[in-house]
């Protein structure tokens, strides 16, 4: 799922249509509270900010994105109009991939946001499941070519599962190691995550197999 941080509604719209039409899963979001609040549901596999946005500005995002562990290393593109060397420099220094000065063109920034998503790709440890992908420093979940966007938990469960494949997790590890040991709920929950899990990766959700009467594991030979 690629994010986009953009105020002005037609270039969002435009953005958001175009990357969807070539097969790329996107969401745009208007205001930085919003983006935040998706933030904190699922993180993207990249993200393309604008530098002058109401709240707070892009340079102030990308620091805190910069020196939170989750996100340190997220692919972000820069999308400005402000396109001067010392602008470029001033957001390159500050932690973004690359920086896309506006008016820009679609075929040029497909062909960036492609490239930059190869590169950091290529050099992140990944583990595979059939079609499905699991990129822990981008938090990127991939099934096949199609990014899919799933809830912290539901992540966590499923990094936790493939890290580990062959193993077989009960229910009370599951929720020990997601959940923490303070969780008063029932182990009904693991049941209701790994059912919505399944969904969402739809045919790949077959990897994740029931061990009838304990808990859940990835095979080894998928």
């Amino acid at each position: 799922m690629i994010y986009l941080l953009e105020d002005d509604d037609s270039i969002r719209d435009f953005v958001i249509y175009t990357l969807n039409s070539q097969g790329m899963e996107a969401k745009g979001f208007e205001r930085p509270s919003a983006f935040w609040d998706a933030c904190a549901e699922a993180l993207p596999s990249l993200l393309l900010l604008d530098v002058m946005l109401p709240e707070e500005d892009g340079l102030t995002i990308l620091k805190k994105l910069r020196a939170d562990g989750k996100t340190a290393r997220l692919p972000i593109i820069l999308l400005t109009a402000k396109s001067t060397e010392y602008d470029k420099v001033l957001g390159l220094d500050g932690g973004a991939d690359d920086y896309v000065a506006k008016p820009f063109g679609m075929m040029e920034l497909l062909s960036r946001i492609r490239a930059l998503l190869r590169r950091t790709e290529t050099t992140e440890e990944q583990f595979r499941a059939g079609d499905l992908t699991v990129i822990p420093a981008k938090h990127i979940v991939r099934v096949g070519e199609r990014d899919v966007a799933l809830t912290q938990k539901e992540y966590e469960m499923l990094c936790l599962l493939i890290r580990s494949k062959g193993k077989v997790f009960s229910r009370e590890q599951l929720i020990e190691s997601v959940w923490g040991y303070a969780f008063t709920g029932e182990t009904r929950t693991v049941d209701v995550h790994v059912r919505t899990l399944r969904q969402k990766l739809g045919d790949a959700g077959e990897c994740i197999e029931t061990v009838r009467g304990y808990g859940y594991k990835i095979g080894e030979t998928v």
